[in-house]
């Protein structure tokens, strides 16, 4: 309980909130995940603050240092109580682990810092330089004790033996060398390897020496002697960090192939392959007692393995640049990464209680919409389902199997009851969406689908495909009724008017095609873009189609005569998607030149020019009133837009990758949108928004970790590493995703006080 009490403590000490008035310890209170006394029966006394419910991390970020430079290497002192960290600024700092304090600046590299460790007894640090240096420091006093000379490259690994009486560095001269850390003479010089030399590590009994390379092998070396005793084979790229297991044992090794390696230290047998990285494994570390392994990766994550099973333990997200080293504190309770990111962030290492994992999509969502009423959500995949969802509550309800490719395009019929899916696999499906059973397999396209839709009154349905057909279909039976031929290229995007009548479809072959939907016969070729066409709509009324194209201009046609009555020019890149306002009086277009525009419909002006996007927008749709328009992108990020003002209204942050598909709901309540594995559904109201400074040496707005009330006012701390979204975020698909903040019952403000309940 003391120590619960202590993890606690340090916790709230490391957050933002200890610096205001001390009753907003309850505000530490809220985020605090694990469920152990006495803080869970503490917290029961404070039923009026907020919710906070946790993303599936599976730790807890304790406090981040903030530095002025790339991290690249950090190290716990034996008793926990000291970090140190080696900087691209030339420097080594050492902290207070319990308050986060800088204790000493150790001035005297010339280069960037790669590699810091302590002696066992806390008294000295060595570090490792790209001024092929090797230094060793009074970590009381900052002072310098040496300059250890003789590699003739950069340094990029040292540590102490765990008496502390020599010291191993490795080497871009391909050499590992031994120093006597007492006198700071060198002992030996181990050749073998046949590049750089990346990591290097002690035996806990100091008796081996374990190196990785760039010449993808381990290799362990007798201290005594100096001899090779095994080379450990078998990564495919860079050996980046090696560690022993504390009883000799085991090994573990990180490569830039993006493994984990576990090998028999006394063998040179490899055990366990633990993958799970994005990117290249730049440090792993074992924990004291040897049953948890940490990895920092590129991927910007750092994971925690059971050593023992070779399984993933946690996932801790929180950085946002690549992990550079990464260590265990030598009562395994927490972590220390140094990153990219400039900071360095300290992790609880336990799990308190596991979280329920809703299963999800496993891969990228290509496409989604809301029914007509608002309560379900339908989500199509590169896993190959499609999924139904509880929009209110963010539930799985329906797992549709069936495709055997990628599902490109999803639909729901108008009065809800089905849906409509398209796939690579050839085929277009119909599911019962209240029961989640296949109705009709509709077969017919001989290449991917692209583009489905059901007719208004859900009879019919329409299909697009590579094979350069549309085909319509019989909803109710799943006969084919029409196969529409005429383009000469993959057909990309089709729409019915809202009357059914019509057909329009959009292809590679650079034309616009508009069809009679009832007897299946051509009635226009619009021809006019000079290169594929992406997106087409029709407006509300049927009278006029808008496209867009890779000739990077949106064309306005008459629908009925068959004549292009605007060329919409301003896009400097390829137009991704396009839209009518639902009173037909202006079109939207989203563009790879990352703008989004709007357009007068009647005269073919454009109105606004709305930037912010950093890279390609892929979707955009309007609310159904028309006064907003949402745009996603492959900046992660989805905007929301004031049509009348052109001005920015939200930026929809918290996505880790592209934004492919956005939509609205039927009654404009809430918007939909898919990326990285996930649904997300926001609501347009926000009730806080997330404090922003400007970081005083490059001037980057970073968010603090305040809630801020629409007043301004300060409502709670939430670390920044929780990865709570803007508020306007009120569900993610899978829940899982993602933090967030439940209001409902809690008291704020000038009502804090009300919090408590003997």
């Amino acid at each position: 309980m003391l120590s619960e009490a202590g993890s606690f403590a340090l916790y709230f000490s490391g957050g933002g909130a200890w610096s205001s008035t001390p009753h907003l310890y309850i505000s530490s209170l809220a985020t605090w995940p694990r469920k152990l006394d006495p803080i869970q029966t503490w917290k029961s006394h404070f039923p009026g603050i907020p919710q906070f419910v946790n993303a599936s991390m599976g730790g807890t970020l304790f406090m981040t240092l903030n530095m002025d430079s790339c991290v690249n290497a950090v190290a716990f002192s034996s008793d926990g109580s000291c970090i140190v960290s080696g900087s691209d600024d030339h420097s080594v700092r050492v902290w207070d682990a319990l308050t986060g304090e800088e204790k000493h600046v150790l001035n005297g590299h010339t280069d960037w810092v790669m590699s810091v460790a302590f002696s066992s007894d806390g008294t000295r640090i060595v570090s490792g330089s790209l001024d092929n240096s090797v230094r060793v420091w009074d970590a009381l006093t900052g002072e310098e004790k040496y300059a250890l000379n003789g590699h003739t490259d950069l340094v990029m690994s040292v540590v102490f033996s765990s008496d502390g009486t020599r010291i191993v560095s490795g080497s871009l001269d391909n050499s590992v060398r031994v120093w006597d850390a007492l006198m700071g003479e060198e002992k030996h010089v181990l050749n073998g390897h046949t590049d750089s030399v990346n990591s290097v590590a002690f035996s806990s009994d100091g008796t081996r020496i374990v190196s990785g390379s760039n010449d993808c092998s381990l290799r362990v070396w007798d201290v005594l002697t100096g001899k090779e005793k095994h080379v450990l084979n078998g990564h495919t790229d860079s050996v980046m960090s090696v560690a022993f297991s504390s009883d000799g044992s085991r090994i573990v090794s990180g490569s830039w192939g993006n493994s984990v390696w576990v090998w028999d230290a006394l063998k040179g047998k490899e055990k366990h392959v633990l993958n799970g990285h994005a990117s290249s494994v730049n440090s792993v570390a074992f924990s004291s007692d040897g049953t948890c392994i940490v990895s920092g990766s590129s991927d910007n994550s750092v994971r925690v393995w059971d050593a023992l099973m070779g399984k993933e333990k946690h996932v801790l997200n929180g950085h946002t640049d690549s992990v550079n080293s990464v260590a265990f504190s030598s009562d395994g309770t927490r972590i220390v990464s140094g990153s990219n990111d400039d900071s360095v962030w300290v992790w609880d290492a336990l799990m308190g209680e596991e979280k329920h994992m809703l299963n999800g999509h496993t891969s990228s969502v290509k496409s989604v919409a809301f029914s007509s009423d608002g309560t379900r959500i339908v989500s199509g995949s590169n896993d190959y389902s499609v999924r139904v969802w509880d929009a209110l509550m963010g539930e799985e309800k329906h797992v549709l199997n069936g495709h055997t490719d990628s599902v490109n395009s999803v639909a729901f019929s108008s009065d809800g009851s089905r849906i409509v899916s398209g796939s690579w696999d050839k085929s277009v499906r119909v599911w019962d969406a209240l029961t989640g059973e296949e109705k009709h397999v509709l077969n017919g396209h001989t290449f991917y689908v692209t583009s489905v839709a059901f007719s208004s009154d859900g009879s019919r349905i329409v299909s697009g495909s590579w094979d350069k057909s549309v085909r319509v279909w019989d909803a109710l039976t799943g006969e084919e009724k029409h196969v529409l031929n005429g383009h000469t290229n993959s057909v990309i995007s089709v729409a019915f008017s809202s009357d059914g009548s019509c057909i329009v479809s959009g292809s590679w072959d650079n034309s616009v095609w508009v069809w009679d939907a009832l007897k299946g016969k051509e009635k226009h070729v619009l021809n006019g873009h000079a290169s594929s066409v992406n997106s087409v709509a029709f407006s509300s009324d049927g009278t006029c189609i808008v496209s867009g194209s890779s000739d990077n201009s949106v064309r306005v046609w008459d629908a009925l005569m068959g004549e292009e009555k605007h060329v919409l020019n301003g896009h400097t890149d390829s137009v991704n998607s396009v839209a009518f306002s639902s009173d037909g009086t202006c079109i939207v277009s989203g563009s790879g030149d990352y703008s989004v525009r709007v357009w007068d419909a009647l005269t073919g002006e454009e109105k606004h020019l709305l930037t912010g996007h950093t890279k390609s927008v892929n979707s955009i749709a309007f609310s159904s009133d028309g006064t907003r328009i949402i745009s996603g992108s492959d900046d992660n990020s989805v905007r929301v837009w004031d049509v009348l003002t052109g001005k920015e209204k939200h930026v929809l942050n918290g996505y880790t990758d592209s934004v492919k598909s956005v939509a609205f709901s039927g009654h404009d309540s809430f918007i939909i949108t898919g990326s990285d594995n996930s649904a997300w559904v926001w609501d347009r109201v926000s009730r806080y928004t997330r404090e922003k400074i400007a970081k005083p040496t490059h001037g980057k707005l970073e968010f603090t970790g305040w809630l801020l009330s629409p007043q301004g006012e300060y409502i709670m701390f939430v670390p920044p590493g929780e990865r709570l979204p803007d508020d306007a975020n009120i569900l993610t698909i899978p829940h899982c995703f993602i933090s967030y903040v439940n209001f409902t019952q809690s008291r704020l403000g000038p009502e804090w006080g009300s919090c408590y309940s003997p």
